[in-house]
């Protein structure tokens, strides 16, 4: 039976398999053939394949097909003595269109040599015109899959944008040209917009095409480099003061819809320019509706420049200290300098707006409007400021309300024991489904697994809008599996693919895995390594020749060498649009498709078209093409792509050092502009070298800090961060310092803010000697910084008590203020803390480098202030206690009650606690879930760290089929001497990603055929029930004619060919 998902032809692979061959005898073969036909058929002899197609795409738009149509042409073609078979025309159309597919610079030398219609067609196909399918009796041309194929391609969407910037504009208006540019940039990665493409725009733009292009530029704003939003800036304010026909030089050009044109490239104009504008224009500005939108996305201004905008604003009409003003500042609230001119009421107004203030880049640190508990305390109770027992405590109604209304955009704000505080209420009223079913969105996963399998009753209806834990969607699909026979129904459905295990697959046939894959493909970043390994091995099970090559990666490594090198560019297509990282974990296996790439590459990249192509494998070159491999013209586009890498190795990094050096030579010379645009990889230089621009651009450096927040930047750089801010800041020494700090140049809070990472550069003694009020305002900031050594924490301690009195005099504020800084408290300090709140504890928590006796100490106090026993201990307890739950012993363990504990596995098991602890875990685990032998994979995976509390003897007994399901987490927790008892057919299970977690201890303890086992695991080997193919097995890449219906017939077919989409009708 054939398939009824819609099938790729070739159109004239179609034509003949309808009409016969080209040689085909039919008398007087030119009679009455259109000319343009005529000239159609020209052209498939040339072998211009893609003009041949527009020129039928022409014809059937002005003109009527008929069925005799088809036998003209041949006869034509028979005329001319061109002699085509079916293989062979199919072949010269497939290489022809595959080519320029996967060489796009070719397909832009086509579309140059378009003559003035051809191209004219291009661009209509472009747009989406009502009539997207062309209908050719029995043959349908999707022009609206074509246009998304190309506008997804590599390369192909930078052909269509230069040949747009270079010829649309002679052949369409101007309004359609900017409409096409606009659908090309959007589906780019901001890389096309170089900074010599502004001098490729027309300077004579109506009105409404100018304004319409604007539009894209401002919403593609952060994609661009600084460089080419100077350049963009440029070319607006160009035409924008071209139609300014004032003569007086003091009257502005910047009037109230420039700035809205403008829109986030406002930030862009001068100092001078701003002073010029007019009280009316920025008044009027100001009461655009949307005025405070755009207000809103001005991250990047200055505080010198949002200065002058407030001080315009001041002197129109609008009163700056009315509530109503306030809320049409946008990011420029952040500045307000009248703090002290305020009443009560708009000052609080206005402290509500500063929440936006976080948003902005990091060297606006002059701004001190920093939030923190010193003025959100003054805001009232925020939804995360509410406790975990008070959320406990509301009654379910009024939390179904929360839950619904704007507030549950903050949800995902609360801790981990605020969310179980609430959903136990949610559930605990007896009427669990309806508890259930209402919970939406990521608070979903908070729901246990324990609770799922008491409510058998669910529908896909009600899971498509929540997000789901593994073990949950595992157990999910295997329920939703037994009562529906569609897989779209429960593929389509939300995060619900998750749980699709290997069996599932095996389970679908061929015409339905083929027809259903595209939803695994688009899903792929939920899937787990093993389910794209299933995946991979199913297809090479039904169509291996139309695989695609992604899946390849996962598979062992000897499967690369079916790669023949005509088929290399969508190999590296396929790759580079997905995370090689995801689909291959072990660094041998990583360093086989490395070689490939490289031998695909030539180790080298031409160009631009080049680096399109490589995507995401840009990460992954080795040091030696990044340093000449990539040729100057291809390397700021390579750039650009190098900035998003997240972890570059050290030889990487001095190569792309070297790379810059050689291209913006020395850090003296650079521009502002050179400066963001190089952004992290400012960290790459010396502190010598960084020093220069440390002097000349500070707040550029303070901003590349604040934006790399988060990681932990090497030593010189922090430094050069902390001497840019130590010379650009103002110091006054204290009027009365504390004893022993006399001289002492003590951080101010300004300082601090800038700072960020760089904090850790302070001297314990400068921390010591800080004003009072400087540390009230920034303890959190302080809390937050990574890099601080024990002695400086031990310092900010010390510090906090100097303010605050003795530990037990501190509030709840107080001790969740300090983040790290509480490491540096001992045991008996510890212990005079109040910690009677869990939330209290949550903060503490929340810290990952405690000793086991400080956590011990935490656990006690919680149980002695709170005046909780073990067994007393509610489901967020448990969760707040986090890490310090590790720090019960045995018999404290076994107070816990199970109707708490089963709710709550899952965040238990992250924890990694001391084998001891995590056996007694699981048996309570047993008391839930029964023996072991009974768990199935949703439980296995529920229970995290916890199933490395399994006995050798248990361990044994698992079954091979569950072992692909231990999170990875558990696996590194097995001790040595108990993970050497699985067996070698277990370790072979395990699957690429657990067989990627196993600790060197543990591989040094395995025997010859296991550690073979777990080889053949990390290479992704087939396990399952067909046999793994040999190396030297290659899979055949013509389509045959026994291909599954709904399986493209080639790997260019299946990346889907951008220049022709074509579908029998009767599949509609």
């Amino acid at each position: 039976m054939m398939s009824q998902e819609p099938r790729t032809y070739f159109l004239f692979l179609f034509f003949f398999l309808s009409h016969g061959v080209a040689s085909h005898s039919v008398p007087d073969s030119r009679q009455d053939l259109h000319p343009l036909l005529q000239k159609m058929a020209e052209e498939i002899i040339d072998g211009s394949y893609l003009n041949a197609l527009l020129d039928l795409i022409q014809f059937q738009s002005s003109h009527g097909w008929t069925a005799d149509l088809c036998h003209r042409i041949l006869a034509y073609l028979n005329s001319r003595n061109v002699t085509f078979t079916i293989p062979s025309l199919q072949a010269a159309m497939e290489n022809h269109l595959e080519q320029r597919l996967y060489q796009p610079q070719k397909l832009l030398e086509d579309l140059r040599d378009t003559d003035a219609q051809q191209f004219h067609t291009v661009m209509k196909c472009l747009l989406e015109d009502k009539k997207d399918l062309l209908e050719l009796e029995d043959i349908v041309i999707d022009l609206g899959e074509i246009r998304k194929q190309a506008l997804q391609s590599p390369g192909v969407n930078r052909s269509l944008f230069l040949i747009t910037l270079e010829r649309c504009f002679q052949v369409l208006n101007s309004l359609e040209c900017v409409e096409i540019l606009g659908r090309v940039l959007r589906g780019s990665s901001g890389s096309l917009l170089q900074p010599n493409i502004p001098e490729k725009l027309p300077q004579d733009l109506r009105e409404d095409a100018f304004k319409n292009l604007s539009v894209v530029f401002k919403d593609l704003y952060d994609q661009t480099s600084a460089h080419s939003q100077r350049a963009l800036y440029s070319w607006m304010t160009g035409i924008l003061q071209m139609s300014f026909n004032a003569t007086d030089d003091s009257v502005s050009w910047v009037s109230a819809e420039n700035l809205w044109i403008l829109g986030r490239y406002m930030v862009h104009l001068s100092l001078e320019e701003i002073v010029k504008i007019s009280p009316v224009e920025i008044g009027l500005f100001i009461s655009y509706d949307n005025a405070t939108k755009q207000l809103d996305t001005v991250y990047d201004i200055t505080p010198e420049l949002a200065q002058a905008f407030l001080e315009r604003i001041s002197s129109s009409s609008f009163d700056m200290r009315n509530i109503s003003t306030i809320h049409r500042l946008g990011l420029l609230v952040c500045f307000y300098n009248d703090l002290d001119l305020l009443d009560a009421t708009v000052a609080q107004v206005l402290l509500h707006q500063m929440i936006k203030c976080s948003h902005l880049r990091g060297f606006q640190a002059g701004v001190q409007k920093v939030l923190s508990f010193y003025n959100v305390s003054q805001m009232g109770v925020l939804l995360a400021g509410v406790g975990t027992q008070a959320f406990y405590g509301m009654d379910r109604r009024d939390l179904l309300q929360v839950l619904r209304s704007t507030n549950s955009l903050h949800v995902s704000d609360l801790s981990p024991a605020q969310k179980q505080g609430v959903l136990s209420k949610m559930i605990e009223a007896g009427d669990t489904t309806s508890g259930i079913v209402e919970i939406q969105g990521a608070f979903f996963k908070e729901v246990s697994l324990f609770d799922l399998r008491g409510e058998p009753g669910f529908n896909t209806t009600v899971l498509k809008e929540k997000e789901l834990r593994r073990s949950q969607a595992l157990f999910l699909y295997e329920l939703l599996s037994k009562s529906t026979r569609r897989p779209e129904e429960l593929l389509s459905t939300g995060q619900l693919v998750k749980g699709m295990t290997c069996s599932h697959i095996d389970a679908m046939s061929a015409d339905s895995f083929l027809a259903h894959f595209h939803y695994f493909e688009n899903n792929l970043s939920l899937l787990s390594p093993y389910q794209v390994n299933c995946l991979a091995w199913k297809y090479w099970e039904v169509s291996r020749s139309s695989m695609p090559p992604f899946l390849l990666a996962a598979l062992p490594a000897h499967h690369l060498a079916s790669v023949p090198a005509s088929q290399c560019v969508p190999f590296l297509i396929s790759l580079g649009k997905n995370q090689l990282d995801s689909l291959v974990l072990d660094s041998h296996k990583k360093n086989s498709v490395l070689r490939k790439v490289q031998q695909c590459l030539n180790n080298s990249i031409a160009d631009e078209f080049a680096v399109d192509i490589v995507g995401k494998l840009l990460c992954h070159l080795p040091a030696a093409i990044i340093h000449s491999g990539i040729s100057a013209r291809a390397w700021a586009t390579a750039l650009h792509g190098l900035r998003d890498c997240p972890g570059l190795s050290p030889e990487q990094k001095a190569a792309v050092r070297l790379r810059l050096l050689e291209q913006y030579g020395l850090p003296r010379n650079w521009t502002a502009e050179t400066m963001k645009d190089l952004g992290p990889f400012l960290v790459l230089f010396s502190g010598d070298e960084l020093s220069s621009v440390a002097t000349k651009f500070p707040e550029i450096l303070q901003q590349t800090s604040f934006k790399i927040a988060g990681t932990l930047p090497p030593p010189e750089f922090l430094w050069a961060v902390f001497e840019s801010v130590w010379n650009s800041s103002e110091r006054n020494p204290s009027s009365h310092p504390s004893p022993g700090c006399h001289g002492v140049m003590a951080p101010s809070s300004s300082d601090i803010f800038k700072l960020a990472e760089a904090n850790a550069c302070w001297a314990p003694e400068d921390l010591l000697c800080m004003e009072e009020h400087t540390f009230i305002r920034s303890v959190e900031l302080l809390g937050a910084v990574r890099a601080f050594s024990l002695p400086q924490l031990v310092t900010l301690k010390e510090k906090a008590v100097q303010v605050w009195d003795m530990p037990s005099y501190w509030k709840e504020h107080h001790i969740t203020s300090l983040g790290r800084i509480a490491l540096a408290l001992n045991e008996s300090e510890l212990e005079q803390l109040d910690l009677s709140s869990i939330d209290t504890v949550v903060s503490l928590s929340q810290q990952t480098e405690w000793t086991p006796g400080q956590a011990k100490s935490i656990l006690q106090g919680f149980l002695e202030d709170s005046g909780y026993s073990v067994q007393d201990l509610k489901s967020f307890h448990l969760v707040g206690l986090g890490t310090t739950l590790c720090a019960m012993n045995i018999t404290e363990i076994s107070l816990i009650k199970i109707s708490e504990f089963r709710v709550v596995m899952a965040r238990i098991g992250t924890l990694l606690c001391s084998i001891h602890i995590l056996a007694e875990f699981k048996r309570k685990a047993e008391a839930v879930f029964g023996h072991p032998t009974k768990w199935s994979s949703s439980v296995l995976q529920e229970l995290g760290t916890i199933a490395a509390g399994l006995t050798k003897e248990e361990l044994q007994m698992l079954d091979k089929d569950l072992m692909p399901y231990f999170q990875p987490s558990a696996i590194k927790c097995l001790p040595d001497e108990i993970f050497k008892e699985l067996s070698a057919e277990q370790i072979a299970w395990l699957g690429p990603e657990n067989a990627a977690a196993v600790t060197p201890g543990q591989r040094r303890q395995l025997s010859l055929v296991q550690l073979q086992s777990l080889r053949r695991a990390l290479d992704g080997a087939n396990t399952r029930s067909w046999p793994d193919t040999p190396a030297s097995a290659r899979p055949t890449w013509a389509p045959s004619s026994g291909s599954p219906p709904g399986a493209p017939g080639t790997w260019g077919l299946w990346l889907g060919c951008p220049l022709l989409v074509i579908v029998p009708e009767t599949m509609w």
